[in-house]
């Protein structure tokens, strides 16, 4: 264990023996840093808050600081960091309430670049990417392998689905489907997100299947619910495809056609 002798470690953080601690680091009561993990000088872990293995916290970062939620009252509440996440300079993570269900979340393997916010009980998955100064209102939840362009700023309560591309400076205020294309003041779909699915390996049959359920969807006037039945219909019964189309009928927002 490595902890510079100007951090401030409380006694009732628990930290693995082979973690770094920068000069001026505060890490407060109830902390947990799982082996291999790097916290940047200046960043500050304020309480009861878990990080997973190997992470790493860059300078004057924020963690598990007190919701931003004006019915907090005190709470003990948590925030879960999961392993090999990187949170880069000046981001902030909030913990949860316990009306939203006390935790806020955020899954292994995920890039929080500079300035990013992740406010109370959001919940991300695997591999999200949020770029500089994205912006999360409580409530978020993001699906694994999303990817959020710079000052994206989303609506509390919002649903962004696996493998959605948010184009920057868009305003999230609805759920936006998996595997889709998203931008704009107020975010709308613009089609698959098809040289992500390439890149992460999906067929060629399957991006197939996914187009021709997104255009009987978003391409045509049809009523909602007819459409969702209709890309049942006409579209291979794939498990992506069973994932777009269960998402959008289980929105509650509502998605941008």
């Amino acid at each position: 264990m490595s902890i510079h002798p100007t951090a401030v470690v409380d006694p009732k953080a628990s930290l693995a023996e082979n973690v770094e601690v920068g000069a001026c680091a505060v890490i407060g009561p109830e902390v947990e840093i799982a082996s291999g993990c790097v916290i940047g000088h200046h960043a500050c872990i304020e309480r009861n808050t878990k990080i997973g293995e190997d992470t790493r916290v860059w300078p004057m970062v924020s963690l598990g600081s007190d919701p931003q939620d004006l019915k907090y009252q005190g709470e003990k509440t948590h925030l879960e960091v999961g392993a090999r996440v990187k949170i880069r300079e000046f981001a902030t993570l909030n913990r949860g309430t316990a009306e939203g269900g006390g935790v806020t979340r955020v899954g292994d393997d995920c890039l929080l670049m500079a300035y990013s916010h992740v406010a109370h009980d959001c919940q991300l998955g695997r591999r999200v990417v949020m770029a500089n100064s994205v912006n999360l209102a409580g409530h978020v939840t993001i699906e694994d392998f999303a990817s959020l362009g710079g000052m994206v700023a989303v609506h509390q309560f919002t649903h962004i689905g696996s493998y959605c591309f948010v184009g920057g400076l868009s305003g999230v205020a609805q759920d936006l489907p998996p595997y889709t294309l998203c931008e704009g003041a107020r975010a709308k779909t613009h089609g698959l997100n098809t040289i992500g699915l390439k890149r992460a390996g999906f067929s060629g049959e399957t991006i197939e299947a996914l187009k021709k359920a997104y255009r009987i969807i978003f391409r045509n006037t049809t009523p909602l619910k007819k459409a969702i039945a209709q890309a049942r219909e006409e579209a291979p019964d794939l498990p992506e495809v069973r994932h777009f189309l269960e998402f959008i009928e289980k929105s509650q927002r509502g998605v941008p056609r």
